[in-house]
């Protein structure tokens, strides 16, 4: 059994089957979330017959590292294999004195971003909470011991809403300060802006950050670049992220990538202002990530500062979100199909 899949109080209970105290179930949690143990006989402070009977009964990794790569800014890309074959990417960042994890929510995507190296080839299954609490144990044991994880993006592969049933499991890992003890509002979850799941997490009343990618300010246009937005409507997408302001007092933000020539225009900047006007929102702009095989570019720099000028000047309080480990091909799916074997599907 995958010990990161159970909670603290199923822990307990097999532990007092076995004849354990309570209080093992924290010292275990405290190896696994602070301590970074690799494995059962790392956890020196538990008898032996009990180091023994967890390593008979339940394994801590269900994944292998299948690829690390590092970038000169200190960006760390993991691809990992899980127990199945299939193949994820999570990204650890350094910047200034911020160590942040990224990690994914599914094997692909579905949403279909034409722009995304991650949904290509489609969905192929949802994570489990703990194959997305495993990314993040594994992304923390990259770190110094001087070093100490400040924030979580769930920004990798996957549309998070989409499997919220288990990302707000392993949030909750995350957050606790049994487990990783971050702080809810240093957990950024990124969407497409499912209205369903925006329900949901509103619902949840959780202090996460909302970051919703929009990439266009109208369905015509946002319809050919996000495909998923056909069934939903920027209207519907809007009235969710209200909702979630509403019930946590959380300023949602805006992700909008730069692509050269498509998104980019002063027209497309005056109708992201109208659309975004009277919201309490930052906006992020991105300049595109290059993916092989797509036809999109970044646009160049003054292309980008034209359109921040415009969106600035409607009072929208927007920024450049700046790229980070570029060399590695930290963009979501990358790595993941570059490794792929030649003809076979990621």
């Amino acid at each position: 059994m995958h010990l990161l899949e159970c909670s603290l109080s199923s822990l307990r209970s097999w532990l007092s089957q076995h004849g354990e105290p309570d209080f093992r179930a924290r010292q275990i949690w405290r190896w696994l979330y602070a301590a970074r143990a690799e494995r059962f006989d790392d956890m020196t402070d538990l008898p032996q017959s009990l180091r023994v009977a967890l390593a008979e009964h339940w394994q801590i990794w269900t994944t292998r590292v299948a690829m690390h790569r590092r970038a000169p800014d200190g960006t760390e890309k993991l691809l990992l294999e899980l127990h199945d074959g299939q193949r994820v990417e999570c990204v650890l960042i350094r910047q200034r004195q911020r160590r942040t994890v990224c990690i994914s929510t599914q094997v692909g995507c579905g949403m279909g971003c034409v722009f995304c190296a991650s949904g290509l080839d489609g969905v192929v299954r949802n994570l489990t909470a703990g194959e997305i609490v495993e990314q993040m144990l594994r992304l923390v044991r990259l770190l110094d011991p001087n070093e100490r994880l400040t924030h979580i993006v769930v920004m990798g592969m996957g549309e998070p809403l989409a499997n919220v049933a288990q990302l707000l499991p392993a949030l909750d890992r995350a957050t606790d300060e049994q487990g990783l003890g971050i702080s809810a509002r240093r957990v950024t979850i990124s969407t497409v802006g499912l209205p369903a799941g925006l329900r949901k997490l509103a619902a949840a009343g959780k202090q996460y950050h909302l970051a919703v990618s929009l990439h266009a300010a109208d369905d015509v246009l946002r319809n050919r670049l996000v495909p998923i937005n056909r069934n939903i409507g920027l209207r519907a997408v809007l009235s969710g992220v209200d909702e979630f302001f509403r019930r946590t007092g959380r300023r949602p933000t805006f992700e909008y990538v730069l692509l050269a020539d498509v998104n980019d225009r002063p027209d497309d900047a005056r109708r992201l202002v109208r659309l975004l006007s009277g919201r309490p929102t930052l906006l992020n702009v991105i300049p595109y990530n290059p993916v092989a095989g797509l036809p999109y570019r970044s646009p160049d720099r003054q292309s980008i500062e034209r359109f921040l000028t415009i969106v600035r000047r409607g009072g929208i309080n927007a920024q450049v979100r700046r790229r980070k480990g570029a060399e590695i091909d930290a963009a979501c799916g990358q790595l993941r199909r570059m490794a792929a074997p030649a003809g076979s599907t990621p």
